[in-house]
């Protein structure tokens, strides 16, 4: 695994290496403009961890995701921010815990 200094780098390599779709997060699945996956229709390839030195706004996940239908692509989280409007199986899928 790669390590990165930035959330910024870490983006751009990923993007260099196919993963290109945007993921966003609902309750129960992530979603880029092409389809809503549900987590056991997608796997997390590569974890990235970035913490703030002064801020603790500037702490996030960066996960690379490759879904059952081919899509790559990126999810960024911030750390446990989202966790409560999460379903178990996203929070199990993401390592919330």
């Amino acid at each position: 695994m790669k390590v990165y200094d930035t959330v910024t780098a870490a983006l751009e390599d990923l993007r260099k290496r196919g993963y290109t779709a945007d993921f966003n997060l609902l309750f129960d699945s992530i979603q880029c403009p092409a389809e809503t996956v549900q987590p056991a229709d997608f796997e997390i390839t590569e974890t990235y961890r970035f913490e703030g030195n002064t801020d603790p706004g500037d702490e996030a996940v960066v996960y690379a995701i490759e879904t059952r239908s081919g899509t790559k692509g990126v999810l960024m989280t911030g750390y446990g921010a989202y966790s409560e409007d999460m379903s178990e199986d996203l929070i199990r899928k993401l390592g919330h815990r």
